[in-house]
């Protein structure tokens, strides 16, 4: 048992460091919990702790996930403060916007495009074409695109 909780062990370790090196490259807090979960639940296989079959070693493992799990939650918090998740625009909360034009914009065909914050909309204008970096305002919105017209 000894032999198969040493390899369980470093197979763990191993697994919860590749969790957080994709976490690094890929922020989103889906994996740094389980990841760091799996590293001290490996280290205890290395030291010895039975947390597979015995009553005590599954107590222990359970409360050194739980007490990682709740540690990896406040460091994360710590090291984002102050940080919003992102949120999408729906097509509801468009109208009132202000945006730039980035692809000319004409009241015929959806190939213009607009950007309104950090997302570029398919758009339409009002009348008349608009060029590239003119100023627009979100006046309805249509499906998945939104009509705009030019602010003077």
């Amino acid at each position: 048992m000894l032999a198969e909780g040493i390899t369980l062990g470093w197979m763990l370790i191993v697994l919860g460091a590749v969790l957080l090196l994709v976490e690094v490259y890929q922020p989103g807090f889906f994996i740094a919990v389980p990841a760091t979960v799996m590293i001290i639940l490996g280290v205890l296989l290395l030291l010895g702790v039975d947390i597979l079959s015995s009553p005590w070693g599954l107590v222990v493992g359970v409360l050194a996930a739980i007490v990682a799990a709740s540690v990896t939650v406040w460091l994360y918090g710590r090291l984002t403060p102050g940080q919003e998740p992102p949120t999408t625009l729906s097509r509801d909360s468009l109208v009132g916007l202000e945006g730039t034009v980035v692809v000319p914009v004409d009241p015929e065909t959806l190939v213009g495009k607009v950007r309104l914050g950090s997302m570029e909309w398919s758009a339409r204008s009002e009348s008349g074409e608009i060029p590239v970096g003119r100023k627009v305002i979100v006046v309805r919105s249509e499906g998945v695109h939104v009509v705009v017209k030019e602010v003077v």
